[in-house]
């Protein structure tokens, strides 16, 4: 009989290591079918909160994080385009020209877990800013992908408009703060153990199969 493990995977929709570490996990729970059984929950984490609404030019803006230089952009760009592929996520980061705030995408995303489509909508707007390039602080960007996985495109866009589970996406910020999540993704299991970045699939399954035998 399969081990349920509850996985709270706290991630920003504009961090790449999100997209590597939601594929690697899940081609670890994949290799545990018939051991594991996840029930997962994406929590916020929003890596800009002070970013302007029109966002910030990428290489400015990791130059003036990071201290990068263009070219060394340019390397772990391809670095990470190769880690991406290895997963199965594609990443067109030549299409991704400025970074944005992405409040609007979690409580977008809170909605969505009330409806069934978290998950989904997760992969969406990760595939959304890093595959196809797009704005997602744009409303109009986030009711299409809404859309495209099965949401109501009217209901999105009154949660939207209204600034409804704004107070639920706050709360749920602060309180994974307070445990000491600086960084993403930051996975969660079973809210005991805690694995950090863009693992390789091998690191998630053996840490999932070692959780679920203990438990």
């Amino acid at each position: 009989m399969a081990k349920t493990l509850k996985i709270d995977f706290v991630s920003d929709v504009v961090c790449p290591w999100c997209a590597v570490g939601l594929n690697a996990l899940e081609l670890a729970l994949g290799k545990l079918d018939g051991e594991v059984t996840a029930d997962i929950h994406f929590q916020p984490f929003e890596l800009n909160p002070q970013m302007v609404p029109e966002g910030e030019d990428v290489i400015e803006h990791i130059a003036h994080k990071y201290g990068s230089s263009p070219a060394q952009v340019a390397q772990n760009q391809e670095a990470l385009r190769q880690r991406g592929e290895s997963v199965g996520f594609t990443f067109n980061l030549d299409k991704r020209a400025r970074i944005y705030n992405t409040f609007d995408a979690h409580r977008l995303l809170h909605w969505a877990g009330i409806e069934g489509k978290q998950e989904a909508l997760k992969k969406a707007l990760l595939t959304a800013y890093f595959t196809d390039g797009e704005n997602v602080s744009d409303r109009d960007v986030l009711v299409r992908y809404a859309a495209s996985v099965g949401l109501d495109a009217s209901q999105a866009r009154q949660v939207l408009e209204d600034g409804r589970h704004a107070d639920d996406v706050r709360e749920r910020e602060r309180f994974y703060q307070a445990q000491g999540v600086s960084s993403v993704p930051s996975i969660i299991i079973n809210e005991q153990y805690i694995i950090q970045g863009g693992q390789l699939p091998e690191v998630f399954e053996q840490a999932l199969r070692q959780i679920a035998a203990e438990g």
